[in-house]
């Protein structure tokens, strides 16, 4: 073993994920976790973490899984990685959002993160967090706007993962709101930069696939176009294969696809077992 194994086993881990086998790669980030106070460098210890972290996610509670975000957010910082501990903090945020954390207090968490990139320049990453920040305005109802720095508005109009994420977040809000058009314009743009996603897997390919499955599913029964409800079962099926490595997060979410695709087939006593499933495993895993 070398001092950069670590680091090696925890991408080797993610990339076995994300192809599916998620029990296989788990025992590999493990490993990565194992060795990294053995034989690995603290430089990239961040790193390791958060990439390990998010495939943990996929297996264990992630109320509990996500907190070592900041362990690695801790490691990121002692070692001077400036990248790796914006990254921590922004991964601690989107989990703890997913897991049902107290909006106002994930808001909190999402200033400090601006903040933080700001004063180390980490501009893109500042305006993946204003986004957040825009969402959970909209949702808590103060209804605030980012303000973009001019480097700001340049990369919101250039970087294409920004310009996903952006997409991505007004689709959800126009959904939450209930905005049929600017839910349809947002999620068609969305999907057109799927090609364009990470090659590991992160807990954001779980969050999405579940929130544009409801979307999907949404839009299917407004519109009885054939594509939206193929979308829908996409998603449905991608949380049916993550509840099997992990009840505890996902097979509520899953139940619930399920249930939203049954109303779509006008089967209203499948869709209500389903919902009725989904409430009942939400409560048993403590799912907020």
């Amino acid at each position: 073993m070398s001092p950069v194994s670590p680091i090696g086993f925890a991408y080797y881990g993610s990339y076995l994920a994300k192809q599916g086998n998620i029990n296989e790669g788990y025992h590999y980030v493990k490993l990565a976790l194992s060795l990294l106070d053995k034989v690995g460098s603290r430089e990239n210890a961040g790193e390791v973490i958060l990439v390990c972290t998010q495939v943990k996610s996929y297996v264990e509670p992630l109320q509990a899984a996500l907190e070592y975000h900041r362990e690695g957010y801790s490691a990121a910082m002692a070692s001077g990685d400036n990248t790796q501990a914006v990254i921590n903090m922004l991964a601690l945020n989107a989990s703890s959002f997913f897991a049902g954390a107290n909006l106002q207090r994930i808001q909190e968490q999402c200033d400090n993160n601006i903040q933080m990139c700001e004063e180390r320049k980490q501009l893109i990453f500042m305006v993946q967090a204003q986004q957040v920040q825009r969402t959970l305005s909209k949702l808590i109802g103060t209804g605030e706007e980012p303000k973009y720095s001019s480097e700001g508005r340049d990369i919101l109009a250039s970087n294409s993962s920004v310009l996903r994420s952006y997409h991505y977040q007004t689709a959800y809000v126009s959904f939450i709101f209930r905005s049929y058009d600017d839910t349809i314009e947002n999620i068609e743009k969305y999907f057109a930069f799927q090609d364009t996603t990470w090659g590991i897997l992160l807990l954001a390919h779980a969050v999405h696939a579940f929130h544009t499955g409801l979307i999907s599913f949404w839009v299917a029964r407004k519109s009885k176009e054939q594509r939206w409800f193929q979308r829908g079962n996409q998603s449905k099926l991608a949380l049916r294969k993550w509840a099997e490595s992990s009840q505890w997060t996902f097979e509520n979410k899953w139940y619930l696809l399920e249930a939203e695709e049954s109303f779509c087939k006008n089967d209203v006593e499948t869709a209500k077992t389903y919902y009725e499933k989904a409430i009942t495993s939400a409560k048993h895993h403590k799912v907020r």
